[in-house]
């Protein structure tokens, strides 16, 4: 199975969540379970000969890919979530989205200095999230080695707040 075969499994969802936003709907890749299986390989094969100690996964669709890859890889997996969901101490960090500001929290001994730790999300859009997690983690000392992303919106050019990151993507869309 192939870059285009995953596509065809990614539902297109016009004017959702507001007219003139074509979404793209995962849960049908996830219900096929090779297309999932696929997926999961190839983000193993990009980085199963990388030095990787922990997956984050970002709440909530980094909850799906990240223990996979984790699980695949042999390391372990930590939850970011948005704030007032775990129950121990947190660091956070907040972030400025086009109309305000988010913020995501992880356990503050989630990371130990030094480690590394890979990020895994399904989608690289604007690319705050996924910038914003790396400013969390290595705020424990952690070394962020990468970002990983079922899909790129390469459009809103994600790419540019992780410019010091190797950032993989397994599918594009330029629309």
């Amino acid at each position: 199975m192939n870059s285009n075969d995953l596509k065809k499994l990614i539902r297109e969802i016009p004017d959702w969540p507001k007219p003139g936003i074509l979404f793209y709907d995962i849960t049908t890749l996830l219900k096929d379970a090779q297309g999932f299986r696929t997926l999961i390989d190839q983000f193993y094969d990009h980085y199963h000969t990388r030095p990787v100690d922990t997956v984050i996964g970002i709440e909530a669709r980094g909850f799906i890919f990240g223990p996979a890859l984790a699980y695949r890889l042999g390391v372990g997996f930590v939850p970011v979530r948005k704030p007032g969901k775990l129950p121990a101490q947190t660091a956070k960090e907040t972030y400025q989205l086009e109309y305000g500001t988010d913020a995501l929290e992880i356990h503050q001994d989630a990371i130990q200095k030094g480690q590394r730790v890979l990020i895994c999300d399904d989608l690289l859009a604007t690319g705050g999230t996924a910038a914003a997690t790396a400013r969390l983690l290595r705020k424990l000392g952690g070394d962020v080695i990468g970002c990983a992303f079922a899909v790129e919106l390469t459009f809103l050019n994600g790419r540019e707040k992780l410019k010091d990151l190797d950032v993989f993507s397994l599918l594009q869309y330029d629309k």
